[in-house]
């Protein structure tokens, strides 16, 4: 930044065009930052071309066609002032400065700041309370120090120390005019000064003689206030008299000049050029304020700079700033152009800043699905909330980035709702979420196939439910159902049975890449994300490594709601966040191993945002999901697993080998696979139908899946359709089906 001309005077000058395509002088309106960095600064370029306006006499009263040698002015001197109509139009109310501070706009932020400050107060109080008698004796063992130092400085006074050199120096020069005049002078002024010493001498020793004269309370006090001030006199000026309650680490305050450096820092050509000799420097449009627990700055980036730019490059920016990593978080300005960088600087690493207790951990507090729950805080400290209802949340990260304690956030708050059903299964088998066992209608644990086909019977059950919730709905009157989706009053209400369903999985990479059950559980929970989001039905997945094969496209650009924690490249990023995230500056990538917990939630609001989920450690979780039983005891919500019912849905493999062979027909001895599928899902739909909702190809692996534990393989036998035409396709055999029946029987046997 050229300080040498930001202190100049910026004079204006018209632009001109000549007629021989000269060149065009610069325009000197626009102003850039100054040392204060706000503004009067070098003066950007105007484009090389400026289009002349016709010739004729202009609306600013000037003749357009005026020449001077030879040149046509082109713009018009800046003196219009938008009416107030324009000023409306262009949105100008919306850059005015708030009149409150918006920390107490805020009930919950300002809440915590009285509460910080009480708690401060507090704590300095207490400190200082205990160690008075240590600064009792600090001042008692330097009051001699200060009466001495009294005693001293009033003889100093009185006797006019301080103009004794100059009545020596008028002595070694022989001055004899000099020095008796400083002698008269020095004699006048010790009179006036010895008979205000004396007063002072009588006063005190009157002052003494009535306290000797007084009880001894009075005594203590007085001694008390004379100890103190000659302690205080006496103290050397590099000593404390009071300890420090609190070990300051206060930031170094942000500048202009600090960011410049650190933009310059960044090796972007465009900010070399603008803040390099003859550039156009950096504007900020807005003062440099403190920010909650932190600074913040508005800069406008050079022409072509976007913040995406900057963002892009945030770890060299906080080696700029000569600040910690967590400390430093550039974004765009929202409803801005993309030049405009807001750029917060904390105080404190947002990963060493004690996160603040979940307000729902509170005894008494119940949730809503419905409505915003506390999910976390931002970098700033202020509240993140997030809504379930109509939406499903994707967490993903790489091991020991805090994805379950993420995930526990907002399992707990779906627990404190008595209307909501919890199905809960997590498959990693650490117990993480056991708590979740209190309150779920199903529940299991650990990575094997018995736990991993629980959960996928589960997820039949439910995609067979979305059939049963939208007839419902569909059936009610009009005015009942206005939006054509479960409201809360639906949900409230025990009739329709249309309550919210949260189904829960973490690790939900062991599902979705099991060899025998993903593809199919891939493909119900893609369905019930697209159709449940109306009918009351909603995903809370939980993954450590999103890829293609373990975390299903159609999931992961279908859910609503995500948070990606730290995570090692591109295609993780992305898989998470959505597309083109990464590329966009929202990188997950730039998290540390220090920064658990920490990541990027997009889809609440309109633009992603930094939140660190609340800690919820593991009695704290007992603690909460104790109170959610509690409260579905009491409305008679507590179902399945939790109340010690034996719901959990289970695949028995004998009961397959029955019902294929129930749908045989009589004579039949090969069967088409996909035939075979579509009359079991006629047979029993809670189990089977979401098999037949497949297509023919699919229906066929998913047999063939199904029947191979038993021993029983498909191949290619020739059948015909229900129109006559013949074929060959994946099929099974009758005889295949009554011998694995029989060894079963053996087997029971």
């Amino acid at each position: 930044m050229n300080h040498a001309k930001a202190m100049g005077e910026v004079v204006r000058l018209p632009v001109r065009h000549a007629d021989d395509a000269a060149e065009v002088a610069p325009d000197l309106d626009a102003p850039t930052a100054g040392p204060d960095g706000i503004g009067n600064g070098a003066p950007p370029t105007d484009p090389p071309h400026p289009t002349p306006v016709p010739s004729g006499d202009g609306d600013d009263g000037t003749d357009d066609g005026e020449a001077l040698e030879g040149r046509v002015l082109v713009d018009r001197p800046d003196t219009f002032r938008p009416d107030v109509r324009a000023r409306r139009m262009t949105g100008e109310r919306a850059q005015r400065r708030p009149i409150i501070a918006p920390w107490l706009r805020d009930r919950s932020e300002a809440r915590a700041t009285v509460r910080w400050a009480v708690g401060y107060a507090g704590h300095v109080t207490g400190y200082h309370a205990v160690r008075i008698p240590l600064y009792g004796l600090r001042l008692a063992g330097r009051s001699p120090r200060g009466l001495f130092r009294v005693v001293a400085g009033t003889w100093r006074w009185t006797f006019d120390m301080d103009a004794r050199p100059l009545r020596t120096h008028a002595i070694d020069r022989r001055n004899d005019e000099a020095y008796l005049k400083l002698m008269s002078e020095r004699n006048d002024r010790v009179r006036a000064r010895l008979m205000v010493t004396g007063a002072g001498v009588v006063g005190g020793g009157l002052a003494a003689a009535s306290v000797a004269a007084a009880g001894g309370v009075t005594q203590t006090a007085v001694l008390a206030a004379l100890v103190f001030l000659l302690g205080w006199i006496g103290t050397p000026t590099d000593r404390r008299i009071l300890d420090t309650a609190v070990v300051s680490t206060k930031a170094p305050k942000l500048t202009s000049e600090i960011v410049v450096r650190a933009l310059a820092a960044l090796g972007n050509a465009e900010i070399n050029k603008a803040v390099g000799k003859g550039g156009s420097g950096i504007t900020f449009p807005a003062p440099i304020t403190r920010d909650g627990p932190g600074w913040r700055a508005e800069v406008d980036l050079p022409y072509g700079v976007t913040a995406t730019d900057i963002m892009e490059r945030r770890d060299r920016l906080a080696s700029g700033l000569r600040r910690p990593l967590g400390c430093v978080w550039p974004e765009p300005a929202h409803h801005q152009h993309a030049g405009r960088l807001v750029l917060w600087v904390g105080d404190q690493d947002m990963n060493q800043v004690r996160p603040p207790v979940w307000p729902l951990a509170k005894t008494g507090a119940t949730a809503d699905v419905f409505k915003a729950i506390p999910f976390g805080t931002d970098q700033r400290g202020r509240p993140v909330t997030l809504t379930l209802m109509y939406a499903n949340m994707l967490i993903g990260a790489m091991p020991g980035a805090g994805k379950t304690f993420a995930l526990k956030v907002p399992l707990l708050a779906a627990a404190l709702d008595p209307t909501a059903q919890l199905r809960v299964f997590e498959l990693k088998g650490t117990g993480d979420l056991d708590f979740a066992e209190k309150v779920a209608h199903h529940y299991g644990s650990g990575p094997d196939d018995v736990t991993i086909g629980e959960c996928l019977a589960s997820l039949r059950e439910v995609y067979k439910d979305l059939e049963r919730r939208a007839k419902t709905l569909a059936g009610l009157p009009k005015d009942v159902r206005p939006e054509n989706k479960v409201t809360p009053q639906l949900a409230a209400s025990t009739t329709y049975g249309l309550g919210p369903l949260v189904f829960v999985v973490d690790e939900c990479q062991e599902l979705f890449s099991h060899p025998e059950y993903g593809k199919e559980a891939g493909e119900l929970a893609t369905a019930i994300i697209k159709r449940g989001r109306a009918l009351g039905v909603i995903l809370l997945l939980a993954t450590q490594r999103p890829d293609k094969d373990s975390l299903p496209t159609g999931i992961s650009a279908n859910v609503g709601i995500r948070f990606c924690l730290r995570v090692m490249g591109q295609l993780e990023n992305d898989m998470i966040l959505g597309t083109s995230m990464y590329k966009n500056g929202i990188r997950a990538t730039t998290f540390t191993k220090q920064d658990r917990g920490i990541g990027y939630l997009a889809g609440e609001a309109d633009e992603p945002q930094i939140a660190r989920g609340y800690y919820l450690d593991g009695p704290t979780a007992d603690r909460i999901a104790d109170r959610a039983r509690t409260a579905r005891k009491a409305t008679g919500t507590l179902t399945g697993y939790a109340a010690g019912e034996d719901t959990t849905p289970a695949e028995d493999g004998s009961s397959l080998l029955d019902d294929v062979a129930a749908v045989l027909l009589p004579g039949e001895d090969k069967v088409w696979s996909e035939t075979v599928v579509t009359r079991l899902a006629e047979l029993r739909p809670a189990t089977y139908g979401a098999w037949g909702d497949l297509d023919p190809t699919g229906k066929a692996k998913h047999l063939a899946a199904a029947l191979k534990p038993h021993g029983i393989a498909t191949g290619q036998i020739w059948g015909q359709d229900q129109t006559g035409k013949g074929g060959n396709r994946r099929g099974i055999t009758a005889a295949d089906i009554l011998d694995a029946l029989n060894d079963h029987g053996d087997a029971a046997r």
